[in-house]
C-alpha cells in the first residue's frame, strides 16, 4: 500500500516571520564597495609618497636643521644652537635690510600689477578689433623663462647703447644707470616684473569678466547708465572677489621674488635690491651657514603667514 503524503495544517504552517524577511546572505554584497575604497587609496598613496618625500620631509628637516649650527662644509652639523640662530636673525641688521627691500618691491610691483592687468583686461572685454593681438601682446611674456627676460632687459639697461637710455635721450633727458645707481635699480626690477608678469593676472581679469551677466549691462542701459556708470556700479562690484584673490596672490609671488633681482642686480648695487630670499641663499650657500640660514627662511615663513591670514581676514570682512 503507498503511502499519500499528508497536506494537514502542519504543512500549510507559514514560515516564522524573521526567516521571510531576512534578505538572503550575498556573500558579494560588501566586495564592489570594499574594492572602491581600496582602490581610492592606490590613487591617492602616489601622491602622498611624493608629497612627503619631497615637502614634508625637507620641511621637518630644515626646522630641526634651524636649530643647529649645520654648515654646508660638514662642520657642525651635531652641534645644538638652540634659538640662538632665531635670536641672531631677530638682531641681524642685514635681514631687517633684506626685508625691507622685499617690502618695497612688494607695494612698488603688487600695485600696478593689479590695476594695470584689470585695465588690459577692460580694453580686451570691450571687442576692440584685432582682439587676438590684444591677448597675445599681453599674456606672451607671462610665458617666457626667466633667463630670456633678463637677456632682453640687461640689453634694454645698457647705460650707452641701451634702448631705454636711446629713448630718454631722444625726448632730452639724461641717461640712468638702471641697474647700477642705488636710486633706480629697484625701480628697475619692477618695470621688468611687471612687465614680465602682468599676463597672469590679465588672464584671471578676463575670465571673470566674461562670467559678468549680460542682463546686468542690458537693464543698466535700459536706465540710461553709461561706459562709466555701468564700470562703478556693475564691473567693478562683479570683480571684487577676483581682485581680492589676485591681490593675495600677487603680494605673496612679490615677497618670494628672487630670480630677476638675482639675474639683473645680485641684489645690488650695495644691497639696496637684494631680497629676503636671496640674502637667505647667500647665507647659506655663500656663507656656508645652513642652520642661520634655516631659521632666517622659517621666520620669513612665519611672517608669510600672518600676512596671509590677515589678507584673507580683511577681504572676508569686505565681502561679508
Amino acid at each position: 500500500m503507498s503511502t499519500v503524503p499528508t497536506t494537514g495544517p502542519a504543512s500549510l504552517a507559514p514560515e516564522p516571520a524573521h526567516a521571510a524577511d531576512a534578505p538572503a546572505a550575498s556573500p558579494r554584497a560588501s566586495g564592489p564597495r570594499s574594492r572602491r575604497g581600496g582602490s581610492g587609496g592606490l590613487f591617492v598613496a602616489p601622491f602622498m609618497i611624493f608629497f612627503g618625500l619631497f615637502l614634508l620631509v625637507p620641511l621637518v628637516y630644515g626646522l630641526w636643521m634651524s636649530f643647529t649650527d649645520a654648515s654646508l662644509t660638514g662642520h657642525g652639523d651635531s652641534s645644538f644652537a638652540g634659538l640662538g640662530n632665531y635670536a641672531e636673525a631677530l638682531t641681524d641688521a642685514e635681514v631687517w635690510k633684506s626685508l625691507g627691500n622685499t617690502a618695497v618691491f612688494t607695494v612698488l610691483s603688487s600695485v600696478p600689477l593689479v590695476v594695470l592687468a584689470l585695465a588690459m583686461a577692460l580694453l580686451v572685454h570691450a571687442n576692440l578689433p584685432g582682439q587676438w593681438l590684444w591677448r597675445f601682446a599681453f599674456f606672451a611674456p607671462y610665458v617666457l623663462p626667466v633667463a630670456v627676460v633678463w637677456q632682453v632687459w640687461s640689453m634694454m639697461f645698457q647705460p650707452d647703447l641701451g634702448l631705454v637710455n636711446n629713448f630718454l635721450g631722444a625726448l632730452g633727458l639724461d641717461s640712468v644707470g638702471w641697474l647700477v645707481d642705488e636710486k633706480w635699480a629697484m625701480y628697475a626690477v619692477v618695470l621688468v616684473t611687471v612687465w614680465w608678469t602682468a599676463g597672469f593676472n590679465f588672464l584671471l581679469y578676463l575670465a571673470a569678466l566674461q562670467a559678468v551677466p549680460d542682463h546686468l549691462y542690458e537693464a543698466a542701459a535700459l536706465d540710461g547708465a553709461g561706459a562709466w556708470r555701468r564700470l562703478w556700479s556693475i564691473t567693478l562690484p562683479q570683480l571684487r572677489r577676483t581682485t581680492g584673490l589676485i591681490a593675495v596672490l600677487q603680494v605673496l609671488a612679490s615677497l618670494k621674488v628672487f630670480d630677476q633681482i638675482y639675474l639683473l642686480t645680485r641684489g645690488g648695487p650695495n644691497g639696496s635690491t637684494r631680497p629676503i630670499l636671496e640674502y637667505i641663499y647667500d647665507t647659506g650657500f655663500t656663507g656656508y651657514r645652513l642652520g642661520y640660514a634655516s631659521a632666517i627662511s622659517y621666520v620669513f615663513f612665519a611672517i608669510l603667514v600672518i600676512l596671509s591670514l590677515a589678507q584673507f581676514k580683511l577681504f572676508s570682512r569686505k565681502e561679508a
